[in-house]
């Protein structure tokens, strides 16, 4: 695994290009994204099925074909054995009990004037769940997007994910039976993502389109943001990691690769002040490496986008981790909490050796669904406040009007909005 010290004369070229890890050509995909929604927009269920045909690999001969209907959901849960069924209630429980933390509250506020001022909380009607299904398929996303948008009280959930040749992991299935999915389609990529913006004769319009793909989907939720909102547009997975002298190699070597297998577009950084601990972690990397099922994926992401930096201090280290603004940052030291204060920018901070990122990707309840590409500088996991909407609450008295009315007509006067002042000066006018 390269290793690169900050004192090298180009290391600041070579920090750049780490910083640089998740930019992709949306512009060389645009066009063909922009072909499918099109498309989709004029031909709905027709031009499913023919990109269906094209991408899946598939024949889809009605529109029924399309539907994931909830008796295979039950009956994938109920073949899926005791334990398993167990980890993913284990998982939902977890995931929405944190969840529920996060719902916002409706206020009201009463002024001596006689003013109401508040804000409204409610869900959106409908969101829709895009859920991964090429190289591997994930269970654990529908749960960490479907939980969220069932606290916050979301009254239809429409769940899309691909299915290469007509076959689906009988897993998500089972995941989509414990949250009570009612509907689901067996369409994926650029295609799903407009399928759900738009509707077709199928496949409802949704209100919030949430959860991770490929370029391409990353792509067509950019086309689409306007017409529904989004959660966030995704890179490839990435871990960062902070250690000192008191980390554990192995630990630190098979955390790297944690994200490394999920994609040769991922990336795995750590920034270390231990000389000795980076080198070892790298022999360990390689040791590890020869007994990962996707091995090749996985070297080609640590031998293309993984690095371990060395940094001449623990402060350099942090500077450093919140430029490259991890999705995932483990803090493997041996007083982590102690640097919580100086993070700043990271979508999930793992503290300690004894929790793996992993550990968030299934079991500890935060979602898993976090900003790439340092996009944690402003970017924040997706949550409940993700399928709901604030409205605001104003009512004026007669007191409040009179108190506050010429205020409001001044500034109106001074935009040169006459409509606007006078709406306003004609009920002081006529309430005297």
């Amino acid at each position: 695994m390269k290793i690169i010290k900050t004192t090298d004369s180009n290391f600041k070229e070579e920090f750049e290009n780490i910083l640089a890890r998740a930019k992709t050509d949306i512009k060389e995909v645009s066009a063909i994204v922009n072909n499918i929604i099109d498309e989709i927009v004029e031909n709905g269920n027709e031009a499913l099925k023919s990109h269906i045909k094209k991408f899946d690999n598939w024949e889809v001969k009605s529109d029924n074909d399309l539907m994931i209907s909830q008796e295979e959901m039950k009956t994938a849960y109920e073949n899926i054995s005791d334990d398993l069924k167990n980890a993913l209630h284990i998982a939902y429980d977890r995931i929405k009990k944190y969840h529920e933390k996060q719902l916002p509250k409706s206020w009201i506020d009463f002024e001596k004037n006689g003013t109401i001022l508040g804000q409204k909380v409610s869900p959106v009607d409908r969101a829709g769940l895009y859920i991964p299904g090429g190289k591997a398929a994930y269970p654990s996303s529908l749960l960490m997007n479907a939980i969220p948008a069932i606290v916050a009280g979301v009254e239809e959930i429409v769940v899309c994910t691909p299915t290469p040749n007509d076959e689906i992991n009988e897993l998500l299935l089972a995941a989509c039976h414990i949250c009570n999915i009612s509907k689901a389609y067996k369409v994926g990529g650029a295609s799903a993502i407009a399928a759900m913006a738009y509707g077709t004769q199928t496949i409802p319009k949704v209100d919030v389109i949430t959860g991770p793909g490929n370029i391409f989907v990353a792509t067509a939720k950019k086309l689409v943001f306007g017409e529904v909102n989004i959660d966030m547009i995704a890179g490839p997975s990435e871990i960062g990691i902070l250690s000192d002298s008191t980390a554990n190699a192995k630990y630190l070597a098979i955390d790297l690769l944690s994200q490394a297998e999920h994609d040769e577009m991922a990336s795995s950084i750590m920034i270390t002040i231990d000389e000795n601990i980076a080198n070892k972690t790298s022999a360990e990397v390689d040791k590890y490496l020869e007994t990962l099922s996707r091995r090749e994926i996985a070297k080609k992401s640590i031998d293309e986008r993984g690095a371990i930096i060395i940094a001449s201090n623990m402060d350099e280290a942090i500077d450093l981790m919140n430029e490259i603004a991890p999705e995932h940052l483990e803090v493997m030291t041996q007083n982590p909490f102690e640097l919580l204060s100086k993070i700043k920018h990271a979508g999930a901070i793992f503290l300690g050796e004894n929790t793996p990122e992993p550990i968030g990707d299934y079991i500890a309840g935060p979602n898993h669904t976090l900003p790439t590409g340092s996009t944690a500088k402003f970017y924040s996991p997706l949550n409940v406040e993700n399928f709901m909407k604030k409205s605001s609450i104003i009512n004026f008295s007669k007191g409040a009007i009179d108190e506050l009315g010429e205020a409001c007509a001044l500034l109106a006067d001074t935009e040169g909005l006459t409509a606007h002042a006078e709406s306003v000066r004609v009920r002081l006018r006529e309430g005297k």
